[in-house]
């Protein structure tokens, strides 16, 4: 179709209540057998009085009540075909003078169950409509056959009146049978409809929490890589050159092996605070480390051998904890893979400065041949982006034109303070995917 002719809303699907059980035919069996005694005990109880017509006898009104009722036992299953048949037996009935106490009762549970459990609901008012014509039509059949007797005993007037209290009884009767169904139906419709919303609720729960237990493994992940890839990165180096230098220089060689064995301590130490965190039920544990601490972390790596630097540039706004942990995590990780990658003789520059509401990070070093060089796990760039992406910054890292590799990260005051680094220009530019520092 043409934009002149748009497409006319598609009409939502038809609301379908869940079948009956196969095992509904029983319960329904059940209650049929129990109208059809109960019919052929009225009937019987009416046949001595005399209230029938000629012509019947026991074994007749036994009959007949429980053929009324047998169309209830799939009332539920083909409701609409079980009360045409069962009005198809009721007027016969009614025209035979039978007893009209329990067989009426079935057939308002035959025509209230089309209301409750026809699935096509076109079909379910049409049905009822036919139902109350052929009941309406018999009605005014009985009326004009038996006009003559009618008028004598009570005059128009009483003729008038019996037939008003017949269509009042009548308008309630079929009424209150056709209200009560689609009030099932509609209730019915509705319970479903909150068992699948709680089902819904249910499976995205477990998803949640799949994603939950999903998160956390990654961020365990993440900090045992930050923390053993820094220490152990360092310990290595310091046990190379513990090696090379021991039968030559045995003071150098245990001033490097007190460098592993700190290394070491450190890094014992700080997982046992993480796993501390991890562990946690609301006690106090030890606190984890902020930007405060990079004075040490930076002189850690002095020590083993690193020609690395600290500047503090400008007043540094508070931020959250997170963010903090985030900073040091980050300067740590920047650390760590100048060490790997840049080779020995690389200066590392770590700089803090205050940016608008937030702080930026630089870890730059001059580069230089890897001696040496060792292989990443892939997990370094990727956590650092995952942690300041968490807290609301941003990270740009790569190879400086000028050689080396910088990493730039910025974290605000809060989320909302983030703002684009790589989009704004002042902070960093790119020529040929290399950052001009």
């Amino acid at each position: 179709m043409t934009a002149d002719h748009p497409v006319p809303p598609t009409r939502p699907a038809p609301r379908i209540r869940t079948p009956a059980p196969h095992s509904a035919w029983k319960a329904d069996g059940l209650m049929a057998l129990a109208l059809g005694a109960a019919s052929a005990l009225m009937g019987t109880l009416a046949l001595m009085t005399g209230a029938f017509g000629p012509g019947l006898n026991t074994w007749s009104v036994i009959f007949g009540g429980f053929l009324m009722a047998a169309p209830l036992v799939f009332r539920r299953r083909w409701p609409s075909a079980m009360v045409i048949v069962q009005t198809l037996v009721y007027m016969p009935l009614v025209w035979l003078g039978w007893e009209l106490y329990i067989i009426q009762i079935m057939l308002f549970m035959a025509f209230y169950s089309v209301g409750a459990w026809d699935a096509n609901r076109r079909r379910a008012n049409i049905v009822r409509i036919v139902v109350l014509l052929m009941m309406a039509g018999s009605m005014a059949a009985t009326y004009i056959v038996f006009f003559d007797i009618y008028l004598q005993q009570g005059g128009v007037i009483g003729l008038l009146s019996t037939i008003g209290i017949q269509v009042v009884v009548n308008a309630g009767y079929f009424g209150g049978a056709w209200v009560f169904g689609n009030r099932s139906w509609a209730s019915a419709i509705k319970r479903e409809e909150l068992e699948q919303a709680h089902d819904a609720i249910r499976a995205q729960q477990a998803i949640i929490a799949d994603h939950a237990v999903d998160l956390e493994r990654v961020r365990i992940a993440r900090e045992l890589h930050d923390v053993v890839a820094h220490h152990v990165s360092a310990m290595g180096i310091q046990a190379g050159a513990a090696r090379r230098v021991m039968s030559k220089d045995p003071e150098r060689a245990e001033k490097a092996l007190r460098l592993v064995e700190s290394s070491a301590r450190d890094a014992i130490g700080e997982l046992r605070t993480m796993v501390t965190t991890l562990r946690s039920d609301g006690a106090p544990n030890a606190p984890l480390p902020t930007i405060d601490e990079l004075d040490a972390l930076v002189q850690s790596a002095v020590d083993s051998g690193q020609q690395a630097t600290l500047e503090r540039i400008g007043t540094l706004p508070e931020v959250s904890p997170a963010a903090e942990l985030t900073l040091y995590r980050v300067a740590q990780e920047g650390l760590t893979n100048a060490r790997k990658h840049a080779g020995h003789g690389a200066t590392v520059a770590v700089r803090l400065r205050g940016v608008g509401d937030g702080i930026e990070l630089e870890i730059s070093d001059s580069g230089g041949p890897a001696s040496g060089r060792a292989e990443g796990t892939g997990h370094g760039l990727i956590g650092m982006r995952e942690r300041i992406s968490a807290v609301g910054g941003t990270v740009t890292a790569g190879p400086k034109s000028a050689g080396g590799w910088l990493v730039r990260a910025y974290v605000p005051r809060s989320p909302a303070h983030a703002v684009g680094l790589g989009e704004s220009s002042d902070l960093d530019n790119a020529e040929d995917g290399r950052i001009v520092s």
